[in-house]
């Protein structure tokens, strides 16, 4: 198991690392469009609502035998529910979309309003599939099925370590500038609301595939990392028995000797 993961996590490594940089900069790009529209046009993606109808994509893996990656990332899903949205769970308007077998089981278990139908996404991992998912929620989004829409994912930093984080993904969060930081002006050719319907549902698709790859990168180290571990206990619990076995042997020829000394001892005694 280690060395199958060892050898996916390197072709998903290459492919997140490559896809960080160009995401990072849309998403940067995205935000400050976002935060320096004076009020001259209407962002609806953008546009802050009461959040009432609760969306939460919870990207696990299909896997176990991943130490306490899909553990956690269940856990804080959980944690984000009942922190900052546990009014409208007790309404019954939060949803789950599960990426990965192992959260749509956990929370279907748990009676959480769970929809099964991107959570085969890893089988198959393409960009269509994640754009098919993230079209889905920004159309739910447009028809105010949701009022909001949070992406709980694991980022990948290196095969030992990873960071679990609920990021925004709808409303599109706005930056808040530094102190004496300088503004980002942009210049549109063609105009402005052309270029910004355009841009940002492809913008969005690149997050949430972001999110996935990071996720996915994280799955393989994690589960490298546990075997690796559960080589080294194995091999620790083999030297424990071993001299567990040597001690009651010798214990047992120790008492064999024994009772043949006393024996002989008898012997020549009579």
């Amino acid at each position: 198991m280690k060395m199958v993961s060892a050898a996916k996590l390197r072709k998903a490594q290459d492919a997140i690392i490559q896809m960080r940089p160009y995401a990072r900069k849309l998403q940067e790009m995205l935000s400050n469009i976002v935060s320096g529209n004076g009020g001259d046009m209407s962002i609806d993606l953008a546009t802050e609502r009461n959040f009432d109808k609760v969306l939460i994509i919870s990207i696990t893996s299909d896997r176990g035998l991943a130490g306490a990656f899909n553990s956690t990332l269940i856990r804080l899903t959980k944690q984000l529910i009942y922190d900052k949205y546990s009014e409208q769970a007790r309404k019954g308007n939060v949803t789950i979309w599960s990426i990965g077998k192992k959260g749509f089981e956990h929370f279907t278990k748990i009676k959480f309003k769970s929809e099964s139908t991107y959570k085969d996404i890893f089988l198959h991992l393409s960009f269509e599939l994640v754009q098919a998912a993230a079209q889905a929620a920004v159309k739910g989004y447009e028809n105010k099925d949701f009022d909001v829409v949070e992406v709980v994912y694991s980022e990948f930093k290196n095969a030992a370590t990873q960071r679990f984080v609920v990021e925004r993904f709808l409303p599109i969060p706005k930056v808040v500038p530094k102190a004496g930081a300088k503004k980002t002006d942009f210049i549109f050719e063609p105009a402005k609301e052309k270029l910004i319907a355009e841009l940002m549902p492809k913008i969005l698709n690149t997050q949430l595939y972001k999110a996935v790859l990071d996720s996915n990168a994280s799955e393989h180290g994690a589960r490298m990392t546990a075997m690796d571990k559960a080589s080294d206990n194995a091999n620790e619990i083999l030297k424990t028995l071993r001299i567990s076995y040597n001690r009651a042997r010798q214990a047992a020829i120790t008492t064999e000797l024994t009772e043949i000394v006393s024996g002989a001892a008898a012997l020549q005694g009579n």
